[in-house]
């Protein structure tokens, strides 16, 4: 059976109102300063005579509009920006990569966060972007490659696994393979039920112990998951403070979001999960849940 949309009506008000309504037909762009400077990148939207805007929580995002293919431009091709959802441009912000870091992205296909990262590190200190596939890692691959980054490592290994490799980590990226809720596309919900998210939900508590076990003492690890779906969401949090030693921290970036839920379906979840965000679905984010911890 299909998950009932009157559950995210609880969180989101207005939930099936917005899920009408489609976004809107504009680019979400991040300028790569390893390529290409801001100026430049203005100066060449309004060259092209593209209508754009600042994405408010992040310098180098923009939203811009264009009945043009940016996807298929050469500036894309040449690694000048990247396509990537607002919403998907906060979980690296809120990581704080520095340039002497040692940083896990441990489910990094197909590369927006990891090239974002890199770029926030300015090529310097060291990123290990993993995933599990070969198809995934030649997205991957080929992104970094696009977009300059010279700081990255690629692995393939189990997520779940990664711990017994033995490596230890300053900040952990993970963003979690997850039911895409956050979408709000028709389609998925079609395709989406409880039975599902519970085994992606199981996934989700694997890939976070693991990413517990590779972080340094007071080491932070950002967890993040384009669904809006509490299973995936609070749920592993929730896990994760109870039994691996993690605490959540504070956001300090101004966003449009509501805190974690603390009580939903007849659960409840530890109280320091109000310091989570849940970004607020609409026609210009996708729904995004993200959290801060340190271990």
């Amino acid at each position: 059976m299909v998950v009932d949309l009157e559950r995210y009506e609880k969180i989101y008000k207005n939930f099936k109102e917005t899920l009408k309504q489609p976004f809107l037909p504009i680019w979400h762009v991040r300028v790569n300063t390893l390529k290409i400077s801001l100026k430049e990148a203005i100066k060449f939207f309004e060259e092209k005579g593209y209508e754009y805007e600042r994405i408010p929580w992040i310098e180098e995002g923009f939203w811009v509009k264009t009945e043009e293919n940016l996807a298929k431009s050469l500036e894309h091709m040449l690694g000048y920006f990247f396509i990537q959802n607002a919403s998907s441009m906060i979980p690296p912000l809120i990581l704080g990569p520095k340039k002497e870091d040692l940083i896990l992205d441990l489910c990094a296909a197909p590369g927006a966060k990891t090239t974002q990262i890199a770029t926030m590190m300015e090529n310097k200190g060291v990123i290990i972007a993993n995933d599990i596939t070969y198809k995934r890692l030649k997205v991957l691959r080929g992104n970094l490659q696009r977009c300059g980054v010279l700081n990255a490592i690629i692995t393939k290994h189990f997520g779940e696994r990664f711990w017994k490799l033995g490596l230890k980590f300053d900040k952990i990226l993970l963003d979690v393979p997850c039911s895409g809720t956050g979408q709000l596309k028709e389609r998925i919900f079609q395709q989406t039920s409880l039975t599902s998210i519970k085994a992606l939900s199981n996934l989700q508590k694997r890939l976070i112990f693991s990413a517990s076990k590779c972080l340094e003492e007071n080491g932070i690890l950002v967890y993040s998951t384009c669904s809006i779906e509490p299973i995936e969401n609070e749920e592993v949090i929730d896990f994760a403070v109870k039994n691996l030693g993690l605490k959540i921290e504070e956001i300090e970036l101004d966003l449009p979001s509501i805190p974690g839920l603390i009580e939903f379906d007849g659960k409840k979840y530890d109280e320091s999960l109000t310091k989570a965000l849940r970004i607020i679905p609409s026609q210009k984010t996708e729904g995004f849940f993200i959290c801060k911890l340190r271990k």
